[in-house]
């Protein structure tokens, strides 16, 4: 009776180790992704995010990353802002006497805040709509050279050529962001993902896409 038990035993080991990795072999690289979902709307390097669509977007598309300068990048304006926030009041101290009788100093004040806050704003929505998308077909850079122009352009995962990344100074490897150069095919121009946070997760990423899509068509499967 002993022998019989163990028999059995050894049999019913190797289904339960061989039926794991079937299970993992199945998913795709979106799928893998969901577990490092991003929440945050004003993510520089943002994963599988939720709510968020492009114009050209198809129906069953995923979007994998959508990418934006690194948020130091905004340091610049965003000093000059405080500084043009703070002028009016150093002003009125050092030279109180000789503004105390000008007539419009109110109404020269309020418009001195308005152009402040026109400048911040338009530097923060510039950041924040210039994006480059990721997707498990295409790759899809948006671009607003102002406010009234929108400029987009894609290409299909199975055209990328080559990957590169460059990362040159101490601050940018300090705070780990760089440029992504990705070349197409044909006469397609080359993509660049400026000043873009972890730039060799993004590379990594984009190179699982281009393996699945190799092994989607090997296989036979067409999206």
């Amino acid at each position: 009776m002993p022998d019989i038990y163990v028999a059995k035993d050894k049999e019913k080991k190797p289904e339960k180790t061989l039926a794991k990795p079937k299970a993992a072999k199945g998913k795709t690289v979106a799928d893998r992704l969901k577990s490092q979902r991003t929440t945050n709307s004003l993510a520089a390097l943002a994963i599988r995010p939720r709510k968020i669509t492009f114009d050209t977007q198809e129906r069953k598309e995923k979007i994998i990353l959508l990418l934006r300068r690194h948020l130091v990048t905004n340091l610049k304006w965003f000093l000059v802002t405080i500084v043009m926030f703070l002028l009016p009041g150093i002003i009125l101290s050092v030279f109180p006497q000789e503004l105390s009788a000008f007539r419009y100093r109110s109404v020269a004040i309020l418009t001195w805040y308005l152009l402040a806050f026109s400048y911040a704003f338009q530097n923060f929505l510039y950041w924040f709509f210039n994006v480059s998308i990721v997707t498990d077909e295409r790759v899809v850079d948006i671009d607003f050279p102002s406010i009234l122009y929108r400029d987009i352009s894609s290409t299909k995962i199975d055209r990328v050529q080559d990957i590169s990344v460059k990362m040159s100074g101490f601050f940018r490897s300090l705070l780990n962001y760089g440029d992504v150069y990705i070349q197409t095919a044909g006469e397609e121009r080359e993509f660049v993902f400026e000043a873009v946070p972890q730039p060799e997760k993004v590379i990594k990423i984009l190179n699982e896409l281009i393996l699945e899509e190799e092994q989607e068509k090997i296989n036979g499967r067409v999206r």
